[in-house]
């Protein structure tokens, strides 16, 4: 999708995130087509599994992490702290690592490393104290959309994010990451150019319930 919609998708997040004036005219209604460049992002986001070798630009990178940042949060708190890593020598030793450790992960032909192949990840932490956490949900999935929207494929893990803190050979990889001290490492996020378009899997709709 073009650059443009990114400037449509943090306006529209603006909007959605705002009160109606009080006594004032309600915003103009707007269908949930291709005519909202919000909505049309947000139903068309996949988790991507299989990317391309083409590096991602820091400047969407930058741009990725541009929104990411300006996320609501509690009391503006901003209580995330965000590493952006595209360093092919950080991702490829760390996953030496991972595949001594689990073997039978390099047995699938396609596999590249440990983050789903992306050529770049964006780690997330958040206060050890399990606040934060929230906010942090917030800004990633600003980040999800906003990559969406430059044509980029990213996927959320969780595994790769246990085996840096729990495996003693990872710590320096993790340390590396130069968190504070009183933050802990939350998930992270595969960045990269797709090569699969997945179809959407099915919602659950009967989850949502509208009280009278």
């Amino acid at each position: 999708m073009k650059t443009r919609n990114l400037t449509w998708l943090c306006a529209g997040l603006l909007t959605l995130s705002g009160c109606a004036p009080q006594g004032g005219s309600q915003t103009k209604e707007t269908t949930p087509t291709a005519e909202n460049a919000v909505i049309e992002t947000i139903l068309a986001r996949r988790s991507i599994r299989k990317y391309t070798a083409q590096p991602v630009e820091r400047e969407k990178l930058e741009l990725i992490v541009k929104c990411g940042i300006n996320a609501p949060s509690g009391m503006n708190k901003q209580p995330w702290e965000v590493r952006v890593v595209d360093d092919a020598a950080y991702i490829d030793g760390l996953t030496a690592l991972y595949v001594k450790a689990n073997p039978k992960a390099a047995e699938d032909p396609n596999f590249k490393n440990m983050f789903r192949n992306a050529p770049a990840v964006i780690f997330i932490a958040s206060p050890s104290d399990g606040s934060g956490q929230l906010d942090c949900g917030l800004l990633g999935e600003n980040m999800l959309l906003a990559a969406q929207s430059l044509g980029l494929g990213t996927c959320c893990l969780g595994a790769p994010i246990r085996f840096m803190k729990d495996d003693a050979a990872a710590a320096p990889y993790l340390e590396k990451l130069a968190f504070p001290e009183n933050y802990t490492l939350l998930y992270a996020i595969g960045v990269g150019y797709p090569d699969e378009a997945p179809e959407a899997k099915p919602r659950d709709a009967s989850k949502v319930r509208f009280i009278e």
